[in-house]
């Protein structure tokens, strides 16, 4: 089921890297993407540390972000945008769980859209469960109350009960 978005949007999208140079790999995405759909930035999260979790000993740790985007182009559209982003810098299409990246760049919301197909299901469907997500998007968006959802970000990052210094913050105002 999906539902219809009205143009331009506004697009959250997660960003994370733990492969070579993480902030320079989060830029050059956010770049790509930019010049890509034409689009502009919004509102940027703070730029913070996670350290990785099920992933092989000796991994390095993830950068992640969180931004607001305007873009005149369907979710759908724009989500493809992002696979291809992904795949250009080095991301494999067929790839093992939680393997380290490049770059990761999840579509968290699009205004009011909803879908829950086999393609994309917007809102992203663990975003409220992600302290690394959830941490910078507060800082962008605490009152925002997604679609299907009752909590604010604020609300939903207020109730994890996981350890809030797992999620170091390295800078705001990094973009």
């Amino acid at each position: 089921m999906s539902s219809t978005v009205n143009f331009p949007a506004a697009f959250g999208i997660a960003l994370g890297s733990n492969l070579g140079d993480r902030e320079a790999n989060l830029r050059q995405g956010l770049e790509m993407l930019i010049e890509r759909v034409q689009a502009r930035v919004i509102l940027a999260g703070g730029l913070y540390e996670t350290e990785p979790v099920d992933c092989a000993l000796g991994t390095q740790a993830f950068l992640n972000t969180v931004v607001e985007i305007e873009a005149a182009c369907s979710p759908q559209e724009f989500h493809a945008h992002l696979q291809a982003i992904e795949q250009a810098m080095g991301r494999a299409v067929v790839r093992e769980k939680n393997a380290p990246r490049t770059l990761d760049l999840d579509l968290l919301y699009a205004g009011d859209f909803v879908s829950d197909d086999l393609v994309l299901i917007v809102p992203h469907p663990r975003l409220h469960v992600r302290r690394f997500v959830l941490q910078p998007l507060e800082d962008i968006r605490p009152e925002l109350v997604l679609p299907g959802h009752v909590k604010s970000v604020r609300e939903h990052l207020a109730a994890l009960t996981d350890d809030p210094a797992d999620v170091k913050l390295v800078r705001l105002g990094w973009l």
